[in-house]
């Protein structure tokens, strides 16, 4: 099986260079990286696609995407849309991700918002935080189909028979939080997963949950205060350990567990998050992603096409969720 991903050559904050590295990177028998980018970037023999423009972080989402059709990110999205490719890996911005999702790319029927699924570095081994920033604002039966997606993405993605599936709250107590958690909490406990209640930011890496429900804003918010801590934690035990005669001989004891801790925690491992949801793959990758956090975005990409991620939600999403999302919105629509 031959997978196209078509990839925003133009998105993030380290593009065009760390992006077409990724690219090469991650081509790999049965992978087969598109860039779309501007005429005369250099792909290194990688197929490229002429693109006119790009969409900026600070670009207005809905507005870049109808005044841009042309940019390499609606463009690499579309061609998902219309059968180009397989996949599309985007480090530029994410509403606009999400915006030129909907309209190209379309969620799957009874679906409300699609939601971003990310994979944390808990102890025990990875485990699903969504959403992680699509939607800001949320309502409770949007948190229940999250739980569903990321269950699904546990089971396929990260093999868990039966994901535990937890609420992100101010405390485990399921009378603690605010009028969504304490709505969400009640629904998530009859949706039919194996919800087992509550859970606290401060234990999202020790593994207490395969899945992890929030709303956007929240489960931004918590996934970028990780990233800064583990990263600041890192870069002080180095900054320890290269400080003195002694700290750089106790270094070269603890070098390799150090290594392994790191390859665990650092976010260029997974690479990005997938806008679960939608009738193909999306996945958005860090804004500040390197060549490797690229390959790695590539490579995931590739594996939910294999994991046929689209077609297990499809299938899997519970009859009394779509006809709930169909009942609360005209036609089904956001």
């Amino acid at each position: 099986m031959t997978i196209r991903v078509a990839v925003d050559a133009l998105g993030g904050d380290r593009a065009p260079s760390e992006i077409v590295a990724g690219a090469l990177d991650a081509r790999a028998p049965g992978i087969v990286p598109v860039l779309y980018g501007p005429a005369g970037l250099d792909t290194h023999g990688l197929e490229h696609v002429v693109c006119d423009g790009a969409v900026g972080m600070d670009d207005k989402p809905a507005e870049a995407v109808r005044a841009k059709p042309g940019s390499s990110l609606v463009r690499a999205v579309r061609a998902v849309g219309d059968g180009d490719a397989q996949a599309v890996v985007s480090a530029g911005n994410t509403g606009a991700m999400l915006a030129a999702s909907l309209l190209h790319v379309r969620r799957l029927p009874g679906v409300l918002r699609p939601g971003i699924a990310v994979l944390l570095p808990a102890a025990a081994g990875p485990s699903v935080l969504i959403d992680a920033g699509a939607n800001a604002d949320a309502r409770p039966e949007h948190l229940v189909q999250f739980a569903h997606m990321g269950a699904v993405f546990a089971e396929e993605i990260l093999e868990v028979a039966e994901p535990r599936v937890r609420l992100l709250s101010i405390g485990e107590e399921p009378e603690k939080g605010n009028q969504l958690t304490l709505e969400a909490h009640a629904l998530l406990a009859d949706a039919g997963l194996r919800f087992e209640g509550n859970t606290e930011g401060r234990t999202l890496l020790e593994g207490e949950a395969d899945v992890v429900v929030c709303d956007g804003f929240t489960g931004n918010v918590a996934l970028k205060t990780l990233e800064g801590t583990i990263g600041s934690v890192l870069d002080a035990l180095r900054h320890e350990i290269d400080a003195n005669v002694r700290g750089r001989l106790g270094g070269a004891l603890i070098r390799p567990a150090a290594r392994r801790v790191r390859a665990r925690l650092d976010v260029d491992t997974h690479g990005g998050g997938y806008l679960l949801g939608l009738q193909g793959i999306v996945v958005i990758a860090h804004g500040a992603s390197s060549r490797r956090a690229t390959a790695n975005a590539i490579r995931m990409a590739a594996r939910g096409v294999e994991h046929d991620i689209v077609g297990r939600l499809r299938e899997s999403l519970p009859e009394r969720v779509v006809e709930s999302a169909r009942s609360t919105t005209p036609n089904g629509n956001k």
